[in-house]
């Protein structure tokens, strides 16, 4: 039996930054996470404990910080292409690199209703993020968002499900429809203009969660997806992650109170983890762009 090496990689995770555009009187903030991946020949340090191909990890985080400062940061799609291109670039034993990168949004605090031009409040936990995948000379980017929370307080049933022996669950013509979104979507090619689409597929996703009357959570995500794909034709697919916040109505009736529909309980778990991915069926070969993006199906 022969016992050999298989598919390997190698980088500095979550490497945290901040950084402060002073460049006008209001200053502008962007507060980002940066992974680092590297993949190519790099045996002899799995086998031999050869080093001489290993980029340190400490060097991958310094060339994070140094990018930010030489070129700022832009749109995290555009500054995780710079590294990964510059990754691949520097050695001829680099062939691929992956750049992972949340970004954390800042609001402006008003003050006397207007805007302070330095303080900033924190945007809760909704997220943007990229990975941006170099493989040898080609780019795979794929942009994403988290954190997203939703609820509609109608519009929303579940009806028709199978019973059987252990099936408690009663159907609802009208309940609280709320989920945490987690999407990613994959472009078509590496020049698009990132900002203005990632404002765009947000709006579309919040408006049709908003407009679609849910028979079930898989066929509002679905709709999601499909309206995406139609308003943007720079997408491929988007792949989504959609678990369902349920909220139980409390029983008031030991107190004597009726519960018309007013009194939930939000419960965190267990909860119903629904995903899906909608995709062109003319839409280029993904290549390596999902390779080890976790958390979809």
């Amino acid at each position: 039996m022969a016992i050999i090496l298989g598919d390997n990689q190698y980088g500095k995770a979550e490497v945290r930054l901040v950084h402060i555009d002073r460049s006008t009187r209001a200053h502008r903030i962007r507060d980002i996470d940066v992974s680092s991946v590297l993949r190519g020949d790099f045996a002899g340090a799995y086998l031999d404990g050869d080093n001489s191909h290993v980029l340190p990890t400490d060097t991958q985080k310094n060339t994070v910080y140094a990018f930010a400062r030489d070129g700022g940061v832009g749109e995290i799609e555009e500054f995780g292409l710079r590294l990964a291109r510059h990754f691949v670039g520097s050695s001829e034993w680099t062939t691929g690199a992956r750049m992972e990168i949340v970004e954390y949004g800042w609001q402006r605090i008003d003050v006397a209703g207007h805007p302070d031009d330095h303080s900033f409040l924190r945007a809760g936990g909704e997220y943007r993020s990229t990975v941006v995948t170099v493989d040898h000379d080609m780019a795979y980017v794929i942009a994403g968002i988290g954190g997203l929370i939703l609820l509609k307080s109608t519009g929303s049933e579940f009806r028709g499900f199978p019973r059987d022996t252990y099936t408690t669950l009663p159907e609802a013509d009208d309940r609280v429809l709320a989920t945490e979104v987690t999407a990613r979507w994959r472009y078509t090619s590496a020049d698009v203009e990132y900002g203005r689409l990632f404002t765009g597929i947000r709006a579309v996703l919040l408006q049709t969660f908003a407009k679609v009357h849910s028979l079930a959570l898989q066929q509002t995500l679905y709709a999601m997806g499909r309206e995406v794909l139609a308003a943007h034709p720079e997408v491929a697919e988007i792949r989504m992650s959609m678990p369902n916040r349920h909220h139980f109505l409390v029983d008031l009736t030991p107190f004597g109170l009726d519960n018309p529909d007013i009194v939930y309980q939000p419960a965190d778990r267990p909860y119903g983890k629904i995903e899906g991915s909608v995709q062109r069926d003319d839409a280029p070969a993904p290549g390596p762009a999902w390779l080890a993006v976790p958390g979809f199906c």
